[in-house]
């Protein structure tokens, strides 16, 4: 099997890079760094030539609607064109958990990422993750005494874990549907903050905010919580602060 992550040297896709090749993966890394634009589409062809299965881990952080929709759904149409045309048979596409019901900007973004998906000719998977435990890290490595962290109600998961289901959903059947994955335990996004302060002895002040209108109403009164099946991890946010 050969195997390409697109977005293979961010938080999660380098964890699923490890895995699939701890498994004996033939993995191919997609990446600015490695000469693949998703926005033009170059590269992409070159990178997915010979690949049975891609697993989709691209990102950027788009907090305005209209960029974050260009983005995604660009990038989500030259990726399943190039899949399409290199005979790929799986592509499974990360997204987030409970982003139907909450009309921010990025999450608009991940949604015309998936309708691209769904639309498009190869076989899917869309895997939607809960916020991982490493989520509060980039906001509290400011240089400001003072960090404002969103009011958000999530069920954080372990990035290694998202890693290794998707690694492992490309070795299936597509799904042609959506699973979800989240952690064991339900946390307020300002408590794991303060943990992570307190874990790294950081000289940071934690200052709530909640984010405006209903998305941010929803998204601090359990919005990002799964709903119905899913499958629930078991190492907690305690275990990963241990380790910090």
């Amino acid at each position: 099997m050969r195997l390409a992550v697109v977005g293979g040297t961010g938080l999660v896709g380098s964890k699923v890079v490890a895995r699939a090749r701890q498994a004996g993966v033939d993995t191919v890394v997609v990446a600015r760094s490695t000469g693949v634009d998703l926005m033009t589409g170059d590269g992409l062809d070159a990178a997915l030539a010979g690949c049975d299965a891609v697993v989709d881990v691209s990102n950027r952080t788009v907090m305005r609607a209209r960029p974050a929709v260009r983005y995604f759904s660009r990038a989500a149409a030259n990726l399943v064109a190039a899949a399409e045309r290199a005979g790929v048979g799986h592509l499974v596409t990360l997204s987030i958990v409970g982003i139907d019901a909450i009309d921010f900007g990025y999450y608009l973004g991940k949604r015309a990422q998936e309708d691209r998906v769904r639309a498009g000719a190869v076989p899917w998977t869309i895997v939607r993750a809960t916020h991982f435990f490493e989520y509060p890290e980039p906001l509290l490595a400011s240089k400001s005494p003072v960090v404002a962290i969103p009011r958000i109600l999530c069920q954080p998961v372990a990035a290694d874990d998202v890693a290794e289901f998707l690694v492992r959903t490309s070795q299936h059947n597509p799904a042609r549907g959506t699973v979800e994955i989240a952690g064991p335990r339900q946390e307020q996004v300002v408590d794991m903050a303060r943990r992570i302060v307190a874990a790294r002895q950081l000289r940071r002040l934690v200052l709530p905010v909640t984010m405006p209108g209903k998305a941010g109403r929803a998204m601090a009164t359990g919005g990002l919580i799964p709903q119905g099946n899913y499958l629930r991890t078991t190492k907690s946010f305690d275990e990963y602060v241990a380790t910090l």
